[in-house]
């Protein structure tokens, strides 16, 4: 859907003067709705920005490298609360779980030692791991949230352990290829922007290296283009089932820890960042490399994003993940959200479900239940059916959203076999107000 003239204006505005004031060699926004590119908003000529120009990810590598964590999860092969040295022995931080690697969580200091990694040619990863010493904990765990690049590049040691296929591979097969991102590469492929540090006094450029980070490539690495970020972010949004669960992606935009205990605007989930604007939460990552900074935010309900890059290292006036955030609040009140059409159910529901639909009463509270056209069953107070069950059984619901998430509904019958009650966790609904419970 693309968006209305007004917010194509003050979207153009707000990345020129980004780029202006910021003194970004090239500065570029794409705003992603309902699964497409719906506007790119591009500033700067050092190159001019397209859709399909490489910039570099950086910690947005770590949200892919999170997805491959969850997909081995799934599949059973690690459980998050494994302690580190259960897949990579060896390492005297090895009683970290891997839930806490993944949340920042840990207490693991930010980077491994020796030169700055993001600069220098990586090493491979029995030279990372022989580099841990044991006070590479810098806080007791739990204790409070500490950014961790060497928490990922531990995660991506996992993995090639587990898997067998170097990082690099596994997220080309695992993630790039099943979501069409080709122009998404470990190194740099033309066209790409070149990366560059901005003189503060003459305003010149200075190119910086793009090195191979190597052990530490999950942390980021990658390279990628507005148009394939567009796709993650889509993917963020409202997960492909088949490259990874949708409950599983849920799940891992939960809270593991706050950030920001003194407002509560910021935390981390298992492998993204959480933003709290107004009342929404947005999820994604920002990242940076010597030369460029990168930026995702995604508002789930709605399935709209902006993802961004500059080539420069860092923005003068702003920080490009503010910017990216301040864009999608301005297309979130600006823009009207899509409406889903309303079609007719081929046939009304058999069965329990149709036994279960109409009005059932609780403490004097007149509820609806709904049958949906997928099988399923829909419940709240009159107009408002919010609460989702399935079936499980005869007789058996789990629910799926809201206060009801994973609790049991149990249908009462009387000795007719007549439903006479539901049993939702011990709250009893009857057919009439007047009914006991």
């Amino acid at each position: 859907m693309p968006l209305l003239p007004e917010t194509v204006r003050r979207a153009d505005a707000l990345v020129a003067q980004a780029q202006s004031t910021g003194r970004a060699p090239s500065l570029v926004l794409g705003v992603v709705r309902d699964g497409t590119l719906a506007h790119l908003a591009a500033a700067g000529d050092h190159p001019r920005p397209d859709a399909d120009l490489q910039y570099r990810l950086g910690s947005i590598s770590k949200t892919m490298t999170a997805t491959l964590v969850m997909q081995e999860r799934d599949a059973g092969r690690l459980g998050l609360d494994d302690p580190l040295e259960r897949h990579l022995s060896g390492t005297p931080v090895g009683a970290l779980t891997l839930r806490q690697l993944l949340g920042h969580a840990g207490g693991l200091q930010r980077e491994p030692d020796g030169q700055w990694w993001e600069r220098t040619e990586g090493g491979d990863l029995a030279t990372l791991v022989a580099g841990l010493t044991p006070d590479k904990i810098a806080y007791p765990p739990h204790r409070a949230y500490h950014y961790s690049n060497l928490a990922y590049g531990l995660l991506g040691g996992v993995l090639e352990r587990i898997t067998g296929t170097p990082w690099a591979e596994l997220t080309r097969k695992r993630l790039l290829v099943p979501l069409g991102m080709h122009r998404t590469t470990y190194d740099a492929t033309e066209p790409y922007a070149r990366g560059y540090v901005v003189h503060p006094w003459h305003d010149t450029l200075r190119e910086e290296p793009r090195t191979d980070t190597g052990a530490m490539a999950p942390a980021g690495q990658l390279w990628s283009t507005v148009a394939d970020l567009a796709r993650w972010a889509a993917f963020l949004a409202d997960p492909t089932p088949a490259v990874l669960a949708p409950e599983t992606l849920t799940e891992m935009c939960a809270p593991v820890v706050i950030s920001d205990l003194d407002s509560w605007t910021g935390g981390h989930g298992l492998g993204v960042e959480l933003y709290r604007e107004g009342d929404r939460v947005y999820v994604g990552h920002g990242g940076s490399m010597p030369g460029y900074v990168a930026a995702l935010a995604v508002h789930r309900p709605s399935r709209t994003a902006v993802v961004g890059y500059a080539n420069a290292y860092g923005l003068r006036s702003a920080h490009l993940g503010g910017l990216a955030r301040q864009l999608l609040t301005l297309v979130l009140d600006t823009e009207p959200e899509p409406v889903t059409p309303w079609r007719p159910a081929a046939a009304p529901p058999a069965g329990e479900l149709a036994e279960l639909t109409g009005r059932w009463w609780w403490m004097g509270v007149e509820f609806e239940f709904r049958a949906d056209p997928a099988g399923e069953l829909w419940a709240g107070r009159v107009g408002e059916p919010v609460l989702r069950f399935t079936p499980e059984a005869p007789d058996r619901w789990r629910g799926r959203t809201g206060a009801q998430d994973g609790e049991i509904l149990t249908v009462v019958r009387d000795e007719a076999g007549r439903a006479v009650a539901l049993d939702i966790a011990t709250f009893v609904f009857t057919r009439t107000p007047d009914q006991e419970p």
